[in-house]
Protein backbone atom coordinates (compact mmCIF):
# COMPACT_ATOMS: atom_id res chain seq x y z
CA UNK A 1 0.00 0.00 0.00
CA UNK A 2 1.83 3.17 -0.76
CA UNK A 3 1.86 5.62 1.82
CA UNK A 4 -1.15 8.49 0.65
CA UNK A 5 -3.66 5.53 0.52
CA UNK A 6 -6.16 5.51 3.75
CA UNK A 7 -7.83 1.92 4.04
CA UNK A 8 -11.56 1.84 4.17
CA UNK A 9 -13.61 0.79 7.83
CA UNK A 10 -15.72 -2.30 7.46
CA UNK A 11 -19.01 -1.03 8.55
CA UNK A 12 -22.38 -3.35 8.92
CA UNK A 13 -25.02 -2.35 5.82
CA UNK A 14 -28.82 -3.32 6.10
CA UNK A 15 -29.51 -5.12 2.85
CA UNK A 16 -32.36 -6.79 0.97
CA UNK A 17 -31.96 -10.23 -0.66
CA UNK A 18 -34.79 -9.68 -3.04
CA UNK A 19 -37.22 -12.75 -3.36
CA UNK A 20 -36.04 -14.62 -0.74
CA UNK A 21 -32.92 -15.36 -1.38
CA UNK A 22 -31.05 -14.40 2.20
CA UNK A 23 -29.73 -17.10 2.32
CA UNK A 24 -27.66 -17.61 -1.53
CA UNK A 25 -26.83 -13.98 -0.62
CA UNK A 26 -24.96 -14.93 2.91
CA UNK A 27 -23.65 -18.29 1.08
CA UNK A 28 -22.11 -15.94 -2.02
CA UNK A 29 -20.36 -13.57 0.32
CA UNK A 30 -19.07 -16.22 2.31
CA UNK A 31 -17.12 -17.40 -1.11
CA UNK A 32 -15.60 -13.76 -1.48
CA UNK A 33 -14.66 -13.97 2.25
CA UNK A 34 -17.40 -11.11 3.22
CA UNK A 35 -19.00 -11.32 6.42
CA UNK A 36 -22.45 -11.08 7.02
CA UNK A 37 -25.17 -11.75 9.15
CA UNK A 38 -28.94 -13.38 8.57
CA UNK A 39 -31.10 -12.90 11.97
CA UNK A 40 -32.57 -16.66 12.40
CA UNK A 41 -35.57 -18.48 13.93
CA UNK A 42 -36.91 -21.81 14.82
CA UNK A 43 -39.64 -22.72 12.86
CA UNK A 44 -42.55 -25.85 12.91
CA UNK A 45 -42.67 -27.25 9.55
CA UNK A 46 -44.70 -30.30 8.23
CA UNK A 47 -42.66 -32.16 5.40
CA UNK A 48 -44.42 -35.79 4.50
CA UNK A 49 -47.09 -35.34 7.36
CA UNK A 50 -44.01 -35.19 9.98
CA UNK A 51 -43.49 -31.86 12.35
CA UNK A 52 -39.87 -30.81 12.66
CA UNK A 53 -38.31 -27.71 13.95
CA UNK A 54 -36.50 -26.02 10.96
CA UNK A 55 -34.03 -23.08 11.13
CA UNK A 56 -35.17 -20.26 9.04
CA UNK A 57 -34.60 -16.62 8.00
CA UNK A 58 -36.76 -14.73 11.02
CA UNK A 59 -37.08 -11.64 8.53
CA UNK A 60 -37.04 -12.97 4.60
CA UNK A 61 -35.06 -10.97 2.39
CA UNK A 62 -32.91 -9.22 5.46
CA UNK A 63 -29.05 -9.28 5.37
CA UNK A 64 -26.32 -7.57 7.13
CA UNK A 65 -23.45 -7.16 5.18
CA UNK A 66 -20.19 -5.93 7.05
CA UNK A 67 -17.84 -4.78 4.67
CA UNK A 68 -15.48 -2.19 3.26
CA UNK A 69 -17.92 0.10 1.13
CA UNK A 70 -15.84 0.35 -1.87
CA UNK A 71 -15.08 -3.64 -1.75
CA UNK A 72 -18.50 -4.12 -0.98
CA UNK A 73 -19.92 -2.03 -4.33
CA UNK A 74 -17.43 -4.15 -6.81
CA UNK A 75 -19.22 -7.18 -4.69
CA UNK A 76 -23.10 -6.35 -5.44
CA UNK A 77 -22.14 -5.58 -9.00
CA UNK A 78 -22.27 -9.79 -9.90
CA UNK A 79 -24.85 -10.11 -6.95
CA UNK A 80 -27.65 -8.43 -8.69
CA UNK A 81 -30.55 -9.32 -6.51
CA UNK A 82 -28.63 -8.08 -3.45
CA UNK A 83 -30.05 -4.30 -2.84
CA UNK A 84 -29.31 -1.50 -0.36
CA UNK A 85 -31.68 -0.74 2.28
CA UNK A 86 -32.27 3.24 1.96
CA UNK A 87 -33.74 5.68 3.87
CA UNK A 88 -35.74 8.06 2.92
CA UNK A 89 -33.37 10.95 1.97
CA UNK A 90 -31.42 8.56 0.08
CA UNK A 91 -28.71 7.29 2.40
CA UNK A 92 -27.87 3.58 2.66
CA UNK A 93 -29.15 2.19 6.31
CA UNK A 94 -25.64 1.64 8.34
CA UNK A 95 -25.65 -0.09 11.51
CA UNK A 96 -23.40 0.80 14.37
CA UNK A 97 -20.89 -1.55 15.11
CA UNK A 98 -21.96 -1.40 18.82
CA UNK A 99 -25.35 -1.76 18.12
CA UNK A 100 -24.90 -4.59 15.62
CA UNK A 101 -23.33 -6.78 18.02
CA UNK A 102 -25.88 -6.43 20.67
CA UNK A 103 -28.62 -7.56 17.69
CA UNK A 104 -26.43 -10.55 16.41
CA UNK A 105 -25.51 -11.40 20.53
CA UNK A 106 -29.89 -11.56 21.54
CA UNK A 107 -30.75 -12.91 17.82
CA UNK A 108 -27.98 -15.79 18.06
CA UNK A 109 -29.97 -17.06 21.34
CA UNK A 110 -32.75 -18.57 19.02
CA UNK A 111 -34.93 -18.19 21.91
CA UNK A 112 -38.12 -19.55 20.76
CA UNK A 113 -39.67 -16.30 22.61
CA UNK A 114 -37.56 -13.87 20.92
CA UNK A 115 -40.15 -11.54 18.80
CA UNK A 116 -39.31 -9.46 15.52
CA UNK A 117 -40.86 -6.37 14.43
CA UNK A 118 -40.81 -3.87 11.66
CA UNK A 119 -39.86 -0.36 13.71
CA UNK A 120 -43.24 1.20 12.70
CA UNK A 121 -44.39 -1.06 15.02
CA UNK A 122 -42.93 -0.01 18.14
CA UNK A 123 -42.86 3.19 20.01
CA UNK A 124 -39.22 2.45 21.54
CA UNK A 125 -39.33 6.52 22.52
CA UNK A 126 -41.90 5.65 25.30
CA UNK A 127 -39.24 3.15 26.92
CA UNK A 128 -36.70 3.11 29.51
CA UNK A 129 -33.17 1.73 28.64
CA UNK A 130 -31.89 -1.50 30.78
CA UNK A 131 -29.39 -3.53 31.01
CA UNK A 132 -30.40 -7.31 31.26
CA UNK A 133 -28.75 -8.57 34.45
CA UNK A 134 -29.47 -12.43 34.39
CA UNK A 135 -30.20 -15.36 31.66
CA UNK A 136 -28.92 -16.11 27.85
CA UNK A 137 -29.28 -12.44 27.53
CA UNK A 138 -26.94 -11.24 30.43
CA UNK A 139 -25.21 -7.78 29.93
CA UNK A 140 -27.56 -6.91 26.55
CA UNK A 141 -29.19 -3.44 26.76
CA UNK A 142 -32.32 -2.57 25.27
CA UNK A 143 -35.39 -0.61 26.27
CA UNK A 144 -37.91 -1.96 27.96
CA UNK A 145 -41.67 -1.21 27.19
CA UNK A 146 -45.21 -2.97 26.00
CA UNK A 147 -45.03 -4.57 23.07
CA UNK A 148 -48.08 -5.04 20.90
CA UNK A 149 -50.24 -8.44 21.71
CA UNK A 150 -47.97 -9.29 25.13
CA UNK A 151 -49.62 -8.65 28.54
CA UNK A 152 -46.17 -8.10 30.06
CA UNK A 153 -43.30 -5.19 28.96
CA UNK A 154 -40.11 -6.71 27.22
CA UNK A 155 -36.65 -5.24 26.45
CA UNK A 156 -36.22 -4.45 22.96
CA UNK A 157 -33.14 -4.46 21.15
CA UNK A 158 -33.56 -2.08 17.97
CA UNK A 159 -31.68 -1.69 14.59
CA UNK A 160 -32.84 2.45 14.10
CA UNK A 161 -35.04 1.73 10.62
CA UNK A 162 -34.94 -1.80 9.77
CA UNK A 163 -36.02 -3.67 12.52
CA UNK A 164 -36.66 -4.72 16.28
CA UNK A 165 -36.42 -7.81 18.30
CA UNK A 166 -38.20 -8.44 22.10
CA UNK A 167 -36.78 -10.33 24.26
CA UNK A 168 -38.56 -13.11 26.40
CA UNK A 169 -40.41 -11.87 29.35
CA UNK A 170 -37.49 -10.51 32.06
CA UNK A 171 -38.68 -10.50 35.69
CA UNK A 172 -37.74 -6.51 36.59
CA UNK A 173 -34.98 -7.87 39.26
CA UNK A 174 -33.30 -8.73 36.42
CA UNK A 175 -32.96 -5.59 34.64
CA UNK A 176 -30.74 -2.87 35.67
CA UNK A 177 -31.63 1.08 34.36
CA UNK A 178 -29.33 2.30 32.52
CA UNK A 179 -30.54 5.78 31.84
Amino acid sequence: MESGQKTEKKIWFAMRATYRREMIAKRALEERQVESFVPMCYELKVQGGRRRRALVPAIHNLIFVYCEPKRLQAVKTSLPYLQYIIRKGGEKIVVPDDQMQRFIAVTNTYDEELTFYNPEELNLSVGQRVRVLAGNCEGQEGILIKVPGRRTRRVVVAIEGVMAVALATIRPDQLEVIG
